[in-house]
């Protein structure tokens, strides 16, 4: 039952933060400059909506696939979790009236363009390569919970990477601040996620 609470905590300080910041524009504490395209701004914003976005196919597709109420809520806070974040980002370009899609590779805005190779789908560091979504999806059962919480260590270890860069680098404050809430987020869930898998006489892959 502590891990219930756990999870259930962090999912709610997540979406409480997420909520109470939607109201900001693109001028907060950032002088009243909309961000360029360019920006450290408008690149965390495209690429951590994509990052999100494997993170939440990753725990609906696990969420279909175990009995594991613990695993099953944990996935279901990712999802939504991730889902509302990448919706706010998402809209801040909107706002920003940025495209969402860039000619330069990812991670181009932390000057680590060529740190992903972008093999067999995997663009950004910790995210899962097409391969191992394919096989995350033939899984079931406890299979499903080890790969899928081995996977999501992997992806949170990247989200934080980015977050942290977003952090040091942004100008827009609410966005600074979604930032360090990720990370600080992301980096529980990663201890949580490696009690989980000792439980299940497993570990994270590094």
């Amino acid at each position: 039952m502590r891990h219930v609470g756990l999870i259930a905590g962090a999912a709610t300080a997540a979406l409480v933060a997420a909520g109470a910041i939607t109201y900001a524009v693109a001028g907060d504490d950032g002088g009243g400059r909309t961000p360029s395209a360019e920006s450290a701004d408008a690149g965390f914003a495209r690429d951590m909506a994509v990052h999100h976005q494997q993170a939440v196919e990753m725990s609906y597709i696990v969420r279909d696939r175990t009995k594991d109420e613990e695993v099953r809520r944990l996935t279901y806070d990712i999802a939504q979790t991730q889902a509302n974040q990448r919706g706010m980002m998402l809209g801040w370009l909107d706002l920003w009236g940025l495209p969402k899609v860039s000619s330069e590779p990812p991670m181009t805005w932390m000057d680590m363009g060529g740190m992903a190779s972008g093999k067999d789908g995997a663009l950004m560091p910790g995210m899962a390569t097409n391969s191992e979504m394919k096989k995350l999806g033939e899984l079931d059962g406890k299979q499903a919970e080890v790969f899928y919480l081995q996977l999501m260590t992997d992806h949170h270890k990247g989200g934080i990477h980015m977050a942290e860069g977003c952090v040091a680098k942004c100008q827009v404050g609410v966005e600074k601040r979604l930032a360090q809430g990720m990370a600080d987020a992301q980096q529980s869930e990663i201890s949580l996620m490696a009690d989980m898998l000792k439980e299940r006489g497993a570990k994270p892959r590094s």
